[in-house]
């Protein structure tokens, strides 16, 4: 199946950076910690969908750190260069997590294990072996996702409403185009992955019926409601 072609990384409008601001940069750089950022230990790539529109495929780059053994977060980037645009975000949980969750919140989630085993969840340079240590864990995972750029319509700058992304559930869904690139550009080959990873499993009960927007399309709409004021609150003198 053969996507159309629409530039994902498109230049955004403004000046070039100064040499002011660079200096600064650096200069607070020398000072400030960056703990959150700094937690990153993986990169992950993989491709989403619009929960409402899969014909809109997205090549996502996930730069993620653990915050404990069953749940890990990831900034999401159109491409893993430094002028990369942050597009979303995405948490992932053990499926032990995902089950404790209320059953109108399951929907928001999809599961891992088509994408791990397909071959086309992979992390860029680490040699197979390695990766499939911890991929081994991911394939029995949750994950929710928030796009917050369409750069896939060719956005200079982000748009819209955030939407509810989907991940891959079988074959067929991803265009040959998209996976193609893919593997030309890093050297990977999905279809041999996917013989490597033939007796990975999945969660241990299964797939949940609630999961992947339980088979159904799902999109996030805007709603303008009444603001509710904030309550005065009586002062007290000491």
């Amino acid at each position: 199946m053969e996507g159309k072609h629409v530039p994902t990384h498109p230049e955004v409008p403004g000046e070039p950076t100064k040499t002011g601001t660079a200096i600064l940069e650096t200069a607070t750089a020398t000072i400030q910690g960056f703990g959150p950022i700094n937690k990153i230990h993986q990169h992950l790539c993989a491709f989403h969908f619009y929960g409402h529109d899969m014909t809109r495929q997205v090549e996502a780059h996930h730069f993620c750190g653990h915050q404990n053994e069953e749940f890990r977060q990831c900034l999401i980037y159109d491409r893993p260069d430094a002028d990369g645009r942050l597009i979303g975000l995405e948490y992932i949980v053990s499926e032990e997590l995902f089950l404790t969750l209320p059953d109108d919140e399951k929907k928001f989630w999809h599961s891992h294990e088509f994408e791990v085993k397909s071959g086309v969840l992979f992390m860029p340079g680490v040699p197979g072996p390695i990766q499939r240590q911890d991929l081994e864990k991911v394939a029995k995972t949750y994950g929710k996702v928030i796009h917050f750029w369409q750069v896939d319509r060719g956005d200079t700058l982000p748009l819209g409403i955030p939407q509810v992304m989907m991940a891959l559930t079988r074959d067929g869904q991803l265009y040959d185009n998209l996976a193609q690139d893919m593997e030309k550009r890093y050297g990977v080959s999905f279809s041999e992955e996917r013989e490597k990873r033939a007796n990975m499993e999945g969660p241990a009960h299964g797939i949940h019926p609630l999961a992947n927007a339980g088979s159904k399309g799902i999109q996030t709409v805007l709603r303008e409601v009444d603001c509710k004021p904030v309550e005065s609150v009586p002062r007290v003198f000491v």
